[in-house]
């Protein structure tokens, strides 16, 4: 695969993310007021998947700057969804990239959930909810990252883990340049 079609195919995969992410933001089924429900990290997911976990960064990166445009969180929302399901897609990515195989996705995409629920246990404890809530306590910070945003990453890993099982192996050749 060519850079130019490498970076084209992560642009199309940016592009459909995002468009996921407005849709989920627009339906407004949001967990505790502030977590929304979306899959717009499916693209960033196959992207890992097919092109490396480098590129399924970059989709989550591209993803969330187009979406700073729109934001009403201070980029702070923008700022948790690319650190949190950054290291989701690209541990899954780097897992994966050691032994294609669905044995090595499963467990790539178990390993990325669980990385992706204790990267966002401290980065919302100590980064992310003071600079949203400033005048939160560490108990409330304490009670919010246990009781809600651990299990909706969790429950999201899982769901997102289980949609990519599905569709992947129609999608990668596609991706990969072959029918």
């Amino acid at each position: 695969m060519t850079k130019t079609s490498k970076i084209a195919k992560v642009g199309m995969l940016a592009a459909a993310a995002f468009i996921l992410q407005v849709i989920g933001t627009y339906l407004g089924i949001k967990v505790g007021g502030f977590l929304d429900v979306e899959i717009s990290d499916l693209p960033a997911l196959i992207g890992a998947l097919a092109l490396g976990p480098g590129a399924g960064v970059m989709i989550e990166f591209v993803k969330n700057i187009l979406h700073c445009f729109m934001t009403s969180t201070g980029f702070v929302g923008e700022a948790a969804n690319f650190i949190v399901n950054g290291i989701f897609v690209f541990t899954a990515g780097m897992v994966y990239r050691s032994n294609k195989t669905k044995k090595t996705a499963l467990i790539g995409l178990v390993l990325g959930t669980l990385a992706m629920s204790i990267a966002g246990i401290f980065a919302n404890m100590f980064l992310l909810l003071p600079l949203y809530v400033p005048d939160w306590t560490a108990a409330q910070r304490f009670k919010t990252v246990f009781t809600l945003i651990t299990p909706f990453n969790i429950c999201k890993g899982a769901v997102l883990a289980v949609i990519t099982t599905v569709i992947y192996k129609k999608i990668s050749p596609i991706l990969k340049g072959r029918k």
